[in-house]
């Protein structure tokens, strides 16, 4: 069960796309594929710890920031879930938290590990807030304040680049970018890596399979709903080689088929044998 979504002060746009409340629980393991979709999600849970799985390792915690990913996490839980999520864009944890994001990059840090104070003691206020919209306007006030004292602001040419490659879903060439923004395409790639957490190339792949996926189920971001694509009509749509580099595309990022992804999201994820054989 989710609660209404909040919505985002307005200065906090461009770091905010979205945050929602969800209330869940579980008798038994409850299972999830999270693909990388270009952004980071800031997890403030104040009731059983989550289990993931990916790139970066295997941990359990309740409440953690997941950096910009390149490959799938697997989440699971049994009892209580409850909590908000945030999605941020990566050049607005960069402000956030006064950091490089490349030392996020397919990791998932607990809140404590962050060294932010005021979120590390988010959970507990919102656990002790009593409605949703409460817990909404709390996060937005933190993260509000966050901003407000940060130092840091990303290279106008990396807010270009982030800029080009989201409008375009992944599909501007490196050369592109670097002519755009005058730089070499060895500096583009450091400052650019270093404040959204992946290289243009990285982040370019995963932006156009985001688009691939909400194009095969447009529900997995938000809500469920029916689709006609077919895995054809998606690899043409965004500009894929052929059906096999959209297939390829799918193994490398979400870990699966683009038809077993489908299937995931359609009638729930499979059993941990099923898992393993599609890891393999």
């Amino acid at each position: 069960m989710t609660s209404p979504a909040g919505r985002p002060h307005p200065s906090l746009a461009g770091v905010v796309r979205r945050y929602e409340g969800y209330d869940e629980l579980a008798t038994a393991p409850l299972r999830r594929r999270e693909a990388p979709h270009g952004a980071c999600t800031l997890i403030l849970s104040w009731a059983d710890p989550l289990e993931t799985s990916g790139p970066g390792g295997s941990s359990r915690q309740a409440a953690f920031l997941a950096g910009m990913h390149d490959g799938a996490v697997l989440t699971a839980f049994a009892g209580h879930q409850q909590g908000i999520q945030v999605n941020l864009a990566p050049l607005g944890v960069l402000r956030l938290l006064d950091r490089p994001l490349s030392l996020l990059t397919n990791r998932i840090v607990t809140l404590d590990d962050l060294e932010v104070p005021a979120l590390a003691e988010l959970p507990g206020r919102l656990a002790e807030t009593p409605s949703w919209p409460d817990r909404h306007a709390l996060v937005d006030t933190t993260l509000r304040r966050l901003l407000d004292r940060s130092h840091t602001r990303p290279d106008p040419e990396v807010v270009h680049a982030w800029g080009r490659l989201s409008a375009a879903r992944g599909r501007v060439a490196v050369a592109t970018l670097a002519d755009e923004t005058g730089w070499s395409r060895r500096h583009l790639l450091s400052r650019f890596r270093d404040a959204v957490g992946l290289a243009p190339t990285t982040t370019g792949r995963v932006l156009r399979f985001r688009e691939a996926a909400r194009l095969l189920v447009p529900g997995a971001w938000h809500r469920h709903e029916p689709s006609s694509a077919t895995i054809a009509d998606v690899a043409a749509a965004c500009g894929f080689a052929d059906h096999s580099h959209l297939v390829r595309e799918f193994r490398d990022l979400a870990g699966v088929t683009p038809t077993r992804y489908v299937q995931e999201w359609r009638s729930g994820f499979p059993d941990v044998q099923d898992v393993a054989g599609a890891a393999t």
